[in-house]
């Protein structure tokens, strides 16, 4: 799904608010660090339960054996497959913004999810970024607990992840306006 980020984001804007820069996370399939754990772990997660449901099925085992594989099997086709369909249908629901005050973020699974930062009180603000320009920006402290599972689109995982703005375009570039933005918001408080 294609969008004009700067049209989804005009709503959120207050009185006499200015968008700086809009943009959004790459669509379609995409894979993260953390795949090169999970891809092999839940190929052999979904294998085995598999295994295990078409083994009981096949067996005429008890219905509580058939019933015991279920949940598994699910996990498995979701970790398989499933994270992968998630997570790129919340890319594509997924705009953000920079404005004269603060950092906007369009999201959500089911329900349109608003996450506003004030620039005044951003002060942990972490660029990543790659040779070819693309990168990450995180506002707030990174968990280390969780990084390593940031976008695998678990339900509740997002909540325990700094906010970032991730792998958009030009990250430099609106890095340095979100830092221009932050030094004049300063300035203009102080007057």
């Amino acid at each position: 799904m294609l969008f004009d980020a700067a049209n989804r984001l005009k709503p959120e804007l207050g009185s006499g608010e200015r968008l700086l820069w809009s943009g959004a996370p790459p669509q379609g399939l995409l894979f993260r660090p953390a795949d090169i754990f999970l891809v092999p772990f839940s190929l052999l997660w979904g294998g085995f339960a598999i295994f295990w449901e078409y083994s009981v099925i096949t067996q005429n085992a008890p219905l509580f054996f058939t019933l015991w594989g279920v949940p598994f099997v699910l996990v498995g086709l979701y970790l398989i497959f499933g994270r992968f369909l998630t997570d790129s249908y919340l890319r594509a629901r997924t705009c953000y913004g920079v404005t004269d005050q603060r950092i906007i973020m369009l999201g959500g699974l089911f329900n349109r999810e608003v996450t506003s930062l004030s620039l005044h009180g951003l002060n942990d603000i972490t660029l990543n970024e790659r040779p070819d320009g693309r990168g990450s920006i995180t506002f707030g402290p990174t968990n280390p607990m969780y990084a390593m599972w940031a976008g695998m689109a678990w339900p509740g995982l997002a909540r325990k992840l700094a906010p970032t703005f991730e792998r958009i375009d030009q990250a430099r570039r609106v890095h340095t306006i979100i830092r221009d933005a932050q030094q004049r918001s300063i300035g203009n408080s102080g007057n």
